[in-house]
């Protein structure tokens, strides 16, 4: 194995995203032949010995896709400090190669997770050149204005920057489908509120060819051959 960086590395292992994996790198849990590790420009050979928290950590061959259906009311991360629930629970005794949430979606909203151990590929889906689009069904509490729809559609200020233009189509009554190809905190929420409604509910039904489809709330199911490829095109892609 050649020399890779060091949270390209724990993304290999199965331990978490390199976002992740760089974060866990600037508190201190990562050691390199004994000896922690803070410098996010590291690199790793297979002689060295990589341990997160103590515990030693190798690359797997096996690479692992799950799909699914995250109820609210769990976490997307592999851990908590606090004891509360995350999408690992779901999957717990069934998946038994070790794999991390790509991406996240808030405590209170439900839908399609991706999970997997494949560092290449949970980079290739978060990083934002890809545009990869997202689709949501978005209950507001009340009846939105064909004025706010339009708003929607054009892109509104959060956070100080506008967002993309997104495809905004009114299912019925409060309910909205909401597709967009950014990634930010709470985004889609935050664009309700800059058009002066409130999200009630949130669910996630489609990442790129991804689709939420009939998996039953709290369950998953292993990607199909096409998705797969698809995913891989999205790694090989320049």
């Amino acid at each position: 194995m050649e020399e890779i960086r060091l949270q390209k590395y724990i993304a290999d292992c199965g331990i978490a995203s390199r976002r992740k994996a760089e974060e866990m790198i600037l508190q201190k849990r990562v050691a390199v032949n004994g000896e922690i590790v803070t410098q996010l420009g590291t690199k790793v050979g297979q002689d060295d010995v990589v341990t997160v928290d103590g515990q030693r950590i190798k690359p797997t061959s096996k690479k692992v896709y799950v799909l699914l259906n995250k109820p609210a009311g769990y976490l997307t991360t592999a851990s908590d400090d606090f004891g509360r629930r995350t999408v690992m629970d779901l999957i717990k005794g069934e998946v038994h190669t070790r794999v991390f949430p790509v991406g996240r979606l808030d405590y209170d909203t439900e839908g399609l997770l991706l999970l997997t151990n494949d560092g290449d590929v949970a980079y290739a889906m978060s990083h934002p050149k890809h545009k990869i689009q997202k689709t949501y069904i978005v209950t507001l509490d009340k009846v939105p204005s064909q004025k706010a729809i339009d708003r929607l559609r054009r892109g509104v200020i959060i956070d100080g920057q506008r967002t993309l233009p997104a495809r905004v189509d009114l299912i019925e009554n409060n309910m909205l489908e909401i597709s967009i190809r950014e990634g930010r905190n709470r985004q889609i929420r935050k664009m309700a509120e800059a058009v002066g409604y409130e999200v009630v509910a949130l669910k996630r039904i489609s990442i790129g060819i991804l689709k939420l489809g009939n998996i039953p709330l709290g369950r998953w199911r292993h990607l199909t051959k096409v998705e797969l490829d698809y995913l891989r095109k999205l790694v090989d892609k320049k």
